[in-house]
């Protein structure tokens, strides 16, 4: 017969309560167990002394019985200080997906691009910073008489009355 320390489930819906037993592998989580051997309140702060309770004397003797915990009451006990409790290291679930390397990636690019298109911007401020200044201008004088239309011939606005 192999044996567990677990958690069995008791309190209300969604009032969580767990007592910490020691029961027969192939029983039902919440059904028959050998022996009680402590309580775990969930809803209590972490740091509150009633969180986890259990007889550690007796937690003892069914480990050297061969009883093996699961996970949380193997994290209890390694709080006690009655085992150790190896970190565990799953590095493929760590990993992103597909998507969210494909998001970076083009993130990535877009940073680049926009990078790179500030250094031009910088580069050709400083270009023009940097080159003479251009040749000056004509006068404004100069430029108005280029403008303005040149006179009409009289023969030529007859022909506009004309065309009206």
């Amino acid at each position: 017969m192999s044996l567990k320390i677990r958690l069995s489930r008791a309190g209300a819906k969604k009032r969580p309560f767990y007592r910490i037993v020691v029961a027969d592998s192939r029983s039902p989580r919440d059904g028959r167990y050998i022996e009680k051997i402590g309580t775990f309140d969930p809803l209590l702060p972490r740091d509150s002394a009633e969180r986890v309770k259990f007889d550690t004397d007796r937690a003892k003797h069914w480990l050297s019985h061969g009883a093996l915990p699961t996970d949380r009451v193997l994290r209890f006990f390694d709080a006690a200080g009655l085992m150790k409790r190896a970190a565990r290291l799953n590095p493929e679930k760590a990993k992103p997906g597909k998507k969210r390397l494909e998001r970076e990636e083009a993130k990535k690019a877009a940073a680049e691009e926009k990078a790179k298109a500030a250094a031009e911007a910088e580069k050709a401020a400083a270009e023009a910073a940097a080159a003479p200044p251009p040749a000056e201008e004509p006068a404004v004088e100069e430029a108005a008489q280029a403008e303005a239309p040149a006179e009409e011939t009289p023969a030529e606005a007859e022909a506009e009355k004309a065309a009206e």
